[in-house]
């Protein structure tokens, strides 16, 4: 109890979010909080490539586009948070039915230098199988860094 009413226990998402602060990304399940400091995809790509079990996850991320919208429904995660979502990474989260919430919606997400649109996004920007864009995804990184 709290106070005089009954306490409910908060989400993982909204735990998510509350412990997204300091970090790019906060993924919750039960509890347990999984965090990066790392920008863009590289997270979710390194939790994939590290075959970390993310299915019932729920994610708080600084930037949500097309790219991180599709490696979340790749992993199974249940609810998503963004600070900023991209038109496209709405859509794909519209179409896997995983509930959603951000802060701001963008037309795109754009590069680092503010000068085009994000080299991740523009890899799948035509893309609609979610396997392939994570093969597609992770060459690009690949050759990027």
């Amino acid at each position: 109890m709290c106070g005089k009413l009954p306490c409910e226990k908060p989400t993982d998402l909204q735990t998510a979010v509350e412990r997204l602060a300091g970090h790019t990304i906060c993924l919750c399940k039960d509890g347990e909080c999984l965090y990066s400091d790392r920008r863009g995809i590289v997270p979710m790509i390194n939790f994939i490539s590290d075959e970390v079990r993310l299915n019932g996850y729920s994610v708080a991320d600084t930037v949500v586009g097309k790219a991180a919208a599709m490696l979340f429904v790749k992993c199974g995660i249940v609810a998503v948070y963004a600070k900023t979502l991209s038109k496209s990474g709405k859509a794909v989260l519209e179409k896997y039915g995983i509930p959603f919430g951000y802060g701001a919606l963008t037309e795109r997400i754009i590069n680092r230098e503010g000068t085009d649109m994000c080299p991740m996004e523009k890899a799948v920007a035509d893309c609609d199988d979610i396997e392939k864009a994570y093969l597609i995804l992770k060459e690009k990184l690949n050759r990027t860094l």
